[in-house]
């Protein structure tokens, strides 16, 4: 089998409103950051993730293949899920042996998902995803449901201290990040919904990534400082919230432990409130040594779809800056933390 890295990265200045343009205008300024970057054309194979209930309408990621190009006719592949999990895809496809390199995408635009007064309605497509005879007929929000699981941590012997603690240095870290949204630092608040403030919540956000995969002697011809992924794997926890321990993920510490997280010295995790990075923390092990979302996380942006991948190439860019020898990135989807991917890098001859 051989080593596939991460050898490019590139994502948009994310936008907290409607700037008016389509998911193909976000996506092709990053697409030709990363063709530029490593002076490829073409890809061995396309993979990407996007959510068609976010542009309503369907096989909407058919269209934004009018960024990359498909003709001469291309191997595409796509996931509707975050583009983290059509990276995965792209790795086990990359390990068939018979192409070298790979591209990786995620978009959404979240600012479209509107209501009737005007507030933001993606808490309530979300309820989408839900089980369809049991939960979605009760519509609970996605901000209700992750209230749900931060009552369960904070009731498992935490405090709401701690939840304001991410909120603020995430927010922090955001604003020194050019990709970021210029969020203010969180000031006295009201419940969002209780126990969470809106600093806890991820904020409305669109956006678009792009990654590309090489294997073997072609991901050194492409980049100087590859970022070689030396552990990958994604966990499922059960659908029906009763049947697992909210205040815990097993699925994201089943992942770690396929990965190995152990000697990394950055994390970028997916956690979409303040509440999820504590819990991903104790599940993957991460110790107070551990630089956990230095970008901001998706406190401070959160393009849905994209999101995870950011967290790949945020994590990747610390290997292929010099910054650190082994990092970890994670990416969730569904609600409360129920799918979780973690993917361990390392420069060539770290350790």
């Amino acid at each position: 089998m051989r080593d596939i890295a991460v050898v490019a990265f590139a994502q948009t200045e994310h936008q907290g409103e409607d700037s008016g343009l389509s998911e193909v205008e976000l996506l092709a300024p990053v697409i030709t950051e990363v063709k530029q970057s490593t002076g490829l054309s073409r890809f061995g194979f396309t993979c990407s993730g996007s959510l068609d209930y976010l542009a309503g309408a369907p096989f909407s990621f058919v269209s934004a293949l009018d960024a990359v190009g498909a003709w001469p006719p291309i191997s595409e592949s796509h996931v509707e899920m975050d583009a983290a999990w059509a990276l995965y895809e792209a790795w086990v496809r990359l390990r068939h042996g018979d192409v070298d390199t790979a591209l990786v995408y995620g978009f959404g635009k979240c600012s479209q998902v509107v209501r009737e007064d005007g507030e933001s309605g993606l808490p309530e497509l979300m309820t989408l995803q839900l089980d369809p005879y049991y939960l979605a007929p009760l519509g609970p929000d996605q901000t209700s449901l992750a209230a749900l699981q931060a009552r369960a941590y904070l009731d498992a012997g935490h405090k709401e201290d701690d939840l304001r603690a991410v909120a603020v240095r995430s927010r922090a870290a955001g604003r020194a990040n050019p990709y970021a949204l210029d969020l203010a630092e969180p000031g006295e608040e009201e419940y969002e919904v209780a126990p969470l403030r809106p600093s806890d919540c991820p904020p409305v956000t669109d956006g678009a990534a792009a990654i590309v995969l090489a294997a073997g002697d072609r991901a050194h011809e492409l980049c100087e400082r590859p970022a070689w992924i030396r552990g990958i794997d994604h966990r499922t926890d059960a659908h029906a919230f009763g049947a697992r321990d909210l205040a815990r993920s097993e699925s994201a510490a089943l992942a770690g432990e396929r990965a190995g997280t152990r000697d990394v010295e950055v994390a970028e995790l997916h956690a979409r409130f303040s509440h999820e990075e504590l819990i991903l923390r104790d599940a993957l092990g991460l110790g107070d040594d551990v630089r956990v979302n230095p970008s901001g996380g998706p406190l401070a942006a959160d393009p849905v779809m994209a999101t995870g991948l950011i967290r790949i190439g945020e994590a990747a860019n610390r290997i292929r800056s010099g910054e650190a020898g082994r990092v970890l990135a994670h990416a969730s989807h569904g609600p409360c933390l129920q799918s979780n991917l973690v993917c361990v890098m390392e420069a060539q001859n770290h350790g």
